[in-house]
């Protein structure tokens, strides 16, 4: 039998609950009867609840990548305009080409943010009827002001439909998606919420839906019209993961009880913690003000083994962490402070880190 893994403090997937991984034991049911009906109806105002938004939260049985797909086929019909900052935004910049879809990016160095006034400018350029933006980079721990460019977009471009990846922020910082006028906010389940991996989920805006029924060849698995006509009924368009929505319904019962505004307050103080100890030890990629409440791309200025400080922090305090990703592999490491993780928690790994550098 395999070794039990440590516990994750990686940017995703994160450490499950317990109680939420016995959740998914319960007895399964059929996915077209009242009971999966009664339970899709009962998490859609709790998922509302936490995406803090009256649009419907469509719930996909796959990663939030294939929602970059739905995005792209049901919301871009002429142009899309792709914000680029690290390697999931360029990810959807390439599902967007990959679905053949015109589009022009405007792109930053890994670790710097998009900004409003860049935005502004690529606005003025050209006309787009879409714009694609990651608001919590998950390869770089850079947090861009959405808020503040979906602002710009209906300033400059009011018919422009404003697509918006929270992959690695929702539920562990404030995105209040109808404050923020997004009309698609898409996330994954196994960062801030704390879920076993393999469902996604998406809020959609009239206006996004409006948009759908003007677009031909939207396919079908991830067509938002397909998605609304199901969940009228209660229902999801295919065989959902039926297990994991039990872990769902538990863990939305759990976000809630804690109360949104003290699970953002708990993400920022294990920021802050992993902030401070970082620019002693190390230094940090983001800048400020755009430096994530759920994982920091530690710079690795020391040439330390993450592989090696994985094993010890794996035999002393049952915990890892994650190297860089793609290009910035060597170049850092990556700290995930999301989901049910506490501060004592984030105290003791980087004690445990500590203790490693000492050796």
């Amino acid at each position: 039998m395999a070794t039990r893994p440590a516990r994750l403090f990686l940017p995703g997937p994160t450490e499950v609950h317990a109680d939420i991984l016995a959740a998914q034991a319960e007895r399964l049911i059929g996915h077209r009867g009242p009971e999966i009906s009664a339970l899709l109806e009962s998490i859609q105002p709790r998922l509302q609840k936490v995406f803090q938004t009256s649009n419907n939260v469509y719930i996909s049985t796959s990663s939030a990548t294939g929602l970059f797909e739905a995005a792209a086929r049901s919301s871009i019909d002429r142009r899309a305009l792709c914000c680029v900052n690290g390697a999931f935004s360029a990810r959807w910049a390439e599902v967007v080409e990959a679905n053949g879809k015109p589009y022009d990016v405007v792109e930053v160095e890994w670790g710097e943010a998009i900004t409003p006034d860049l935005v502004a400018d690529a606005l003025d350029r050209a006309a787009y009827d879409a714009v694609t933006v990651v608001h919590n980079e998950t390869s770089t721990g850079v947090t861009n002001p959405v808020g503040d460019i979906a602002e710009t977009v209906r300033d400059k471009a009011p018919d422009a439909l404003v697509l918006v990846d929270t992959v690695s922020s929702m539920g562990g910082i404030d995105v209040p998606v109808d404050g923020w006028n997004l009309d698609v906010c898409l996330t994954g389940g196994q960062k801030c919420l704390a879920l076993p991996p393999g469902l996604s989920f998406a809020a959609v805006s009239d206006r996004a839906h409006t948009r759908a029924t003007t677009i031909p060849g939207r396919g079908w698995y991830f067509d938002w019209l397909v998605f609304q006509r199901y969940l009228e009924k209660w229902q999801t368009p295919t065989t959902p993961a039926i297990t994991l929505l039990y872990a769902l319904d538990r863990q939305l019962d759990r976000i809630l009880d804690e109360g949104l505004a003290a699970r953002f307050d708990r993400h920022a103080v294990m920021a802050d913690h992993v902030r401070q100890w970082s620019l002693e030890r190390f230094d940090i990629l983001a800048p400020e003000p755009y430096r994530s409440d759920t994982v920091t791309a530690v710079v690795n200025k020391r040439s330390i083994d993450v592989e090696a400080m994985n094993r010890y922090l794996t035999e002393h305090v049952d915990m890892i962490v994650s190297n860089g990703y793609a290009k910035l592999r060597d170049r850092t490491f990556r700290i995930g402070h999301m989901g049910d993780h506490t501060v004592p928690e984030v105290e003791t790994l980087t004690a445990a880190i500590d203790a490693f550098l000492e050796t």
